[in-house]
């Protein structure tokens, strides 16, 4: 099994910045690791549906966010280190949320929490105005 362990959320203020980092460990049911895993982030904030914030393949050739991150957040991932990143700035109140990563086994990352396999227990991720 892959385990996920994030770290890095915190209470901060409107317009700071933080780098959230999402551990990895074990194997897939087929021997794959972290560095051959398409990885991705989510958020849910109170009462909302969990959402989609950026994904990441696998070499990191290739990434995408969310429109309501794009130009402020920037996901990577050091394969040596068995960790994806999610460097958070200008950060906004409605970015509140809990931070899950996920891990997902196709070779290119999607947008639905459906395709992703292993999850994370998150980290809270707290903006005051």
């Amino acid at each position: 099994q892959v385990q996920l362990v994030e770290s890095g959320g915190g209470l901060v203020q409107a317009g700071d910045s933080l780098r959230l980092s999402c551990a990895a460990s074990g194997r897939t049911a087929f021997g794959r690791t972290f560095s051959s895993l398409t990885m991705g982030w989510f958020r849910q904030a109170p009462e909302k549906e969990r959402e989609f914030v950026a994904g990441i393949t696998w070499s990191a050739g290739n990434a995408g966010y969310a429109d309501s991150v794009k130009g402020r957040f920037t996901i990577s991932r050091d394969n040596a280190k068995n960790t994806v990143y999610l460097q958070m700035n200008s950060l906004r109140p409605e970015d509140t949320a809990v931070y899950y990563c996920a891990a997902d086994l196709s070779s290119s990352y999607s947008a639905s929490q459906t395709n992703y396999d292993y999850w994370g227990q998150g980290t809270q991720v707290t903006v005051s105005s």
